[in-house]
């Protein structure tokens, strides 16, 4: 593909994981009440209406102007990154825009809501995972893939030696 394709491609990514994510939020806020819960699978999967003043596992609550000058560094230098050096490798850009979109989404809540809406609460066996959203889902898979990134990298590194 053409460069200038595959930026364009990481940027729509993240518009459609920002889409995406404030559209399920936006459902969650007009049709739930806080701590509300909806079961989908029975002990393992419900939608719960929660909201979060934090970072992810409920850590660092209030501290809104610190996670809003750490996202406009991280945006700021995600896109710095998919400019230069995201059109080297496919995986690496949609990493880039899964974690842009996903980094967006949750900046968006703290600016207008003044928390994040979370809602997928998950069991696994008997653990009670912290609830998160499509936001928080979509860093998530953007770094793994990173991680993936990386040691398939270091793999392919140690094959030429």
């Amino acid at each position: 593909m053409e460069e200038m394709t595959l930026i364009w491609l990481y940027y729509v990514i993240a518009v459609i994981i920002i889409l995406f994510d404030q559209w399920t939020k936006w459902i969650v806020v007009h049709s739930m009440e806080i701590g509300e819960r909806i079961p989908l699978i029975e002990n393992v999967l419900y939608f719960t209406s929660h909201r979060n003043q934090g970072a992810a596992f409920g850590i660092l609550q209030g501290q809104m102007w610190f996670f809003y000058i750490v996202t406009v560094f991280v945006v700021g230098f995600i896109v710095y990154y998919i400019q230069k050096e995201a059109k080297k490798s496919i995986l690496l850009g949609v990493s880039l825009g899964l974690i842009l979109g996903g980094a967006i989404g949750n900046f968006i809540d703290r600016v207008f809501r003044g928390e994040v809406v979370d809602f997928i609460d998950t069991f696994i066996f008997t653990y009670n995972f912290p609830i998160f959203n499509v936001a928080d889902s979509a860093l998530c898979v953007g770094v793994a893939l990173i991680f993936i990134k990386i040691i398939n990298d270091e793999r392919i590194a140690k094959g030429k030696k």
